[in-house]
């Protein structure tokens, strides 16, 4: 081995290994292996960009696009329903016939977006036939997966593999040459969920599944709701929910205000409460309990001056965030600001205006300043960072902090004697920032999250008045327990629920609702979040997000409608889906058939005839240019773009030969038709764990080193590679349909295996016969 060929493959194994464990995103990850083989001399400048230019990657995002201008006009959509409702009501006969829409539609458009577009439709057929959607969502999840075997355009590791053949022999795939072997896998897979597959799916809770289900229902509401009643002369009364922090602090959300005059369905963090006000609201009651037992904080009358919070050791300063400070862009609960440097920001002044509350979800923009409070040591350390600045100030007046510090104590019986910062949460319930606590004549400024409090002490706190004001209001809050909350009452024209999971292309796994201020951005509360067949109803705001996560949303029908317009969300009830403009689905289906026609018969080459049908597309308005870039993958882009790359540096640097000559002193004398099995299974588990982009990008050139070593046809191999790819059955991660249908689906981790692992089987045991029929494996 040479040194070249050691750094191409230590590269790859170390793209390899946070492919699998998904640490970082997966077009990162390809734009550092392109990035790392050309600061290490593997490729040329010119070779490590090609990726860009190349005839696969325009071809993938016109298709995109194409794919796009179907739905945006509604035929895929009209398709779908017109097809799958005349599946009747047995469970073969559905099976049946959601597999083969979604393979047929799968042919020809982006097999994402077909599921999306299904996921509803096969939804809103299992509750009405009294099914579990867990029954058919696999089988179309796998569906799309077969029918993109089918066409040349069907998945992007077809026109990688066809690229690879071109490059090898100057003759690609044609558009009908993958249904050779796609077609029969399609029927192969289908008879097998028929047969056998839908034996092996699991048949969560069918009970709650029936009928339109009552979205509470599914998702066990009922047990959760309330009515709590402000009282008369409430510290609450004109107070607005956000400041009077029911959420933060007790863990419950208001869905409705009852007042005399009407019911604010939804409200907002906005919306004002008054005495006699009637709350329906959503959690447990324990933290109210709580609070009711004893007075909990006693507030002083007199405003605290800013010099209380500086001593000998403690002093203020102020730290400008410049366009290359490393906090710009991020929220202090994201930096763990706190923990992590060990100083408290006080406030955060941005242009003109003060910002002294609900800092910690804040995402700092170049020009803000942080007024920060800590140790000289503390803020020397911070100083010393790379593009930080921190500036001594002797007066913050600018910042008017006098209007948010003031002075509490523990009062006897208090909740609060005996638990640390940390456990009281004070910070995270009710928005109180601790800058000091008095004891005995003595001030301790700064404490830390672990010191305990006791009764008699003065908290020196920053915070709104009007917050403090409110946990009295809080303690006063009466819970009706004889009323029912009748659930019916939550929908009407203007007010409803729906279904979301997360987009395969969002960013947002791994935060929380906490942290997205979801509530605030989109109008809308999450009620429960149902992941692997688990109802989740509790601690939902610090929840981090998962891909497969089912989200059940509540509120106006016009945000819902917009929330399924966002990139990053799937909304699954169809009721929320945003109109479509169907006066030009004619033109649509022209444009698409046009495509199809002119690469079939040889009259445009098929990148060509791509960006052709993507421009028509827009310039007959069956999609604006936005909703043209917001219908691309673009991290399927980037991957092709950035792993193009690795394909030359193996075969330049001889690791491609030095791999085939060691597979080919392991084979010896074997047949041909065990070479392709083996290149199969290699491939296949490959694509349960690593993108099966990746997977057809690396596999390719091993492929052809194999059928130049072994004089075996370099269709056949490449073929094989490609099917085998595609065959990402047996994990959730090996393909993001198989994510999208995980949580409304409730569909854990075993039941892919066991159903996907034979289902991989019968592929290839397809794919070995009928392989050397279609192309000869020796010419």
């Amino acid at each position: 081995m040479t040194l070249d060929m050691g750094i191409v493959l230590g590269i790859l194994a170390v793209a390899v290994v946070l492919f699998v464990t998904e640490w970082v995103r997966l077009d990162v990850v390809a734009l550092a292996v392109l990035a790392a083989l050309a600061v290490t001399g593997q490729v040329s400048a010119d070779q490590a960009l090609s990726g860009f230019s190349s005839p696969a990657v325009v071809t993938i995002w016109g298709v995109f696009i194409l794919s796009g201008g179907l739905a945006h006009t509604g035929i895929a959509s009209t398709i779908g329903r017109w097809v799958i409702r005349f599946g009747g009501d047995g469970e073969v006969r559905l099976v049946t016939v959601v597999m083969l829409t979604g393979a047929a539609m799968s042919a020809f458009m982006n097999n994402v977006g077909v599921a999306a577009l299904l996921l509803p439709v096969v939804m809103e057929v299992a509750r009405r036939t009294g099914r579990a959607p867990s029954r058919l969502l696999l089988p179309l999840a796998f569906g799309t997966l077969l029918g993109g075997m089918t066409t040349l355009i069907g998945r992007a590791p077809n026109l990688v593999i066809s690229a690879s053949l071109e490059g090898a022999t100057g003759e690609p795939f044609s558009m009908f040459d993958f249904a050779r072997i796609g077609l029969p896998l399609v029927v192969a897979g289908v008879a097998f969920m028929v047969l056998a597959g839908r034996r092996l799916l699991p048949e969560r809770d069918p009970v709650r599944e029936s009928q339109r289900a009552d979205l509470p229902r599914l998702y066990r509401l009922f047990a959760d709701l309330s009515f709590v009643h402000v009282p008369a002369a409430s510290s609450l009364d004109g107070v607005t929910l956000h400041d009077a922090r029911l959420g933060a602090a007790l863990g419950i959300d208001v869905i409705g205000i009852f007042r005399e005059g009407g019911t604010e369905w939804a409200p907002g963090p906005g919306s004002v409460l008054r005495s006699g006000d009637r709350l329906l609201v959503r959690g447990a009651l324990d933290r109210l309990w709580e609070l009711r037992g004893t007075e909990y904080l006693s507030v002083a009358d007199d405003d605290l001056p800013v010099e209380r919070l500086v001593s000998a050791d403690i002093e203020i300063a102020e730290i400008p965030c410049r366009p290359r400070c490393p906090f710009v862009g991020r929220t202090l609960r994201e930096l763990d600001f706190r923990n992590v440097h060990g100083v408290i920001v006080l406030a955060i002044r941005s242009g003109n205006a003060t910002i002294r509350t609900d800092l910690e979800t804040r995402r700092l923009q170049a020009g803000d300043r942080l007024l920060v409070q800590g140790t000289a040591e503390q803020l020397a350390d911070l100083s010393a960072q790379p593009d930080v600045e921190v500036r001594r100030v002797d007066r913050a007046d600018a910042y008017r902090l006098e209007e948010r510090l003031t002075a509490v104590t523990i009062p006897p019986g208090s909740a609060l004697a005996g638990q640390s910062l940390a456990e009281s949460r004070l910070g995270e319930d009710f928005g109180l920032g601790v800058m000091g606590i008095v004891r005995g004549g003595d001030t301790t400024l700064m404490p830390g999250p672990g010191t305990r409090m006791r009764v008699g002490d003065t908290l020196l706190v920053k915070g709104r008045r009007e917050t403090l004001a409110g946990v009295e209001g809080l303690r006063g809050l009466e819970v009706d327990e004889t009323a029912t909350a009748d659930t019916g009452a939550l929908e009407s024209d203007d007010y409803g629920m729906a279904e979301v999971v997360l987009s395969p292309r969002t960013g947002l796994a791994g935060r929380t609702l906490r942290d997205l201020r979801f509530r605030e951005r989109h109008g809308l509360m999450v009620m429960a979040i149902s992941r692997e067949g688990e109802i989740l109803r509790a601690g939902l705001r610090d929840l981090p997000l998962r891909f497969g996560d089912a989200l059940l949303l509540y509120g106006p029908r016009r945000r819902l409608e917009a929330l399924a317009e966002e990139a990053d969300f799937l909304v699954l009830t169809a009721e929320a889906h945003p109109p479509v403009d169907r006066m030009r689905a004619p033109v649509a289906t022209a444009i698409m058939t046009a495509f199809v026609a002119s690469v079939l018969f040889g009259w445009l080459a098929v990148p060509v005839a791509a960006v052709a049908g993507a421009v028509l597309m827009v310039v007959t308005g069956c999609l604006s240019m936005d909703q043209a870039y917001r219908s691309i993958e673009w991290p399927a882009v980037f991957l092709i773009a950035g792993m193009l790359p690795m394909g030359i540096a193996l075969q330049e640097s001889g690791a491609v030969a030095w791999i085939t000559e060691r597979t080919l002193a392991a084979i010896g004398d074997g047949s041909p038709l065990l070479v392709v099995a083996g290149l199969y299974l290699v491939t296949a588990l490959s694509a349960q764990v690593i993108p099966t982009l990746a997977t057809a990008i690396l596999m390719a050139p091993i492929a052809l080193h194999l059928a130049d070593g072994l004089g075996l046809s370099p269709q056949a191999l490449l073929m094989t590679v490609a099917v085998a790819a595609t065959t990402s059955f047996m994990t959730p991660i090996g393909s993001p349909v198989n994510v999208l249908v995980m949580g409304p689906g409730g569909y854990r981790f075993r039941d892919y295996v066991r159903v996907g692992l034979p289902l991989t089987l019968v592929c290839m045991v397809i794919t070995l016969v009928l392989i050397p029929v279609a192309w000869p494996l020796q010419g």
